[in-house]
């Protein structure tokens, strides 16, 4: 039914690709499975929650063509801890999967691969082409403006939006807003999906960031495919209408302050030592000619610091989240960066001239 020889070491890369589909709670036992399918001289593995599919090859030499559903928790758990490089897989008519190892030999109860939900058709057409390493910093360059709860669907997504050779991404979860713009080699028809977080977050994960590597990206009315390497990911996609950022963005300002980066974020990160996780104690600026001032007041001490800056514009006094700015901050790679604001009730905007990135936060409340 199904025999065949892995490398040790392939199958467990495999299995960690692909066991971020396999979901933590499921109706569905099979769901709680991998697919095991040996075809056509390939040897692949899948998992599906429902909301994400993942299928990914993995050398093998294939003795006898089949597929089977194999607990992935328990399956993951031995292969790992076999003894050999070489690993032996051998299926019989009732579905009992034998693995050996050097001196090592298991068996396990397997389920028909028949039952198991595979990744759904969908109507392909031409695919948006971007190298691994420019995907892979968009998602980790946005990804952490998305909302944490699912209050509102729409913000534990990320809008992905064709237009002509330009890919926009933009995540928002109330108080930010990150947008990342990237100029594609190539010219598409104009549209617009919203992706879930998780999936992102995890096709960040697995992807290997070489500028020389290719993803392909499909996007459908339903769903949206990522093929790169040996590896499928399909999702589905968040329905509805994503939320009309471009009203959010402004090219107005009164004041602009060009800093250095590495020594703002600096300067913010030692401001948060006096402040807890559940705190919500603003970060003040004091922006004068020259600079600005840092100050932070918690139940736990003060800290003040200066930090030189050129600035253009009106003096002004604004407090944000300071773990907002922390974020932007970390997501860019420039030297310097512009910092615009209006006043100290309208957001403030980290963006750079060249229009690749905007980092939007809106400003708290303090008392002075």
């Amino acid at each position: 039914m199904l025999n065949l020889f892995f490398n040790k070491s392939k199958l467990v890369q495999a299995l960690g690709i692909t066991v971020k589909a396999v979901p933590t709670r499921t109706s569905l036992p099979i769901l709680e499975c991998f697919l095991l399918e040996a075809k056509n001289g390939t040897v692949t593995l899948t998992a599906n929650d429902m909301e994400m599919a993942i299928r990914t090859e993995t050398g093998g030499t294939i003795l006898e063509e089949g597929r089977i559903a194999v607990d992935a928790k328990l399956f993951s758990e031995i292969v790992r801890k076999l003894p050999e490089e070489e690993i032996h897989l051998k299926v019989d008519s009732a579905n009992q999967v034998e693995i050996v190892s050097g001196k090592a030999k298991f068996v396990i109860a397997g389920k028909n691969g028949e039952d198991f939900i595979g990744l759904p058709d969908m109507e392909k057409g031409t695919p948006v082409v971007i190298s691994e390493l420019t995907l892979k910093e968009i998602i980790d360059q946005t990804i952490f403006s998305i909302a944490a709860n699912e209050n509102n669907k729409m913000m534990t997504g990320e809008l992905f939006e064709i237009n002509n050779n330009m890919l926009r991404v933009a995540a928002l979860d109330g108080h930010r807003i990150a947008i990342r713009y990237s100029v594609l080699n190539d010219f598409y028809e104009s549209k617009s999906v919203i992706v879930p977080g998780k999936t992102l977050n995890d096709i960040s994960r697995i992807l290997s960031g070489d500028m020389s590597k290719n993803v392909e990206i499909y996007l459908g009315r339903n769903h949206i495919l990522f093929t790169f390497g040996e590896t499928v990911v399909m999702s589905r996609l968040i329905e509805g209408e994503y939320f009309r950022i471009n009203q959010m963005i402004t090219d107005n300002h009164e004041t602009k302050l060009v800093f250095n980066r590495r020594e703002l974020l600096d300067c913010i990160e030692r401001s948060v030592l006096l402040v807890r996780e559940s705190d919500k104690k603003p970060l003040i600026l004091d922006i004068k000619d020259g600079g600005a001032v840092l100050t932070m007041n918690s139940v736990i001490g003060s800290m003040k610091e200066e930090i030189e800056a050129e600035k253009e514009g009106k003096d002004l006094m604004i407090g944000f989240n300071p773990r907002f700015l922390i974020d932007a901050l970390r997501a860019v790679n420039d030297e310097k960066i512009n910092l615009y604001l209006t006043n100290s009730r309208a957001p403030g905007f980290i963006k750079d001239e060249e229009g690749t990135y905007i980092y939007l936060i809106l400003p708290v409340n303090f008392v002075r």
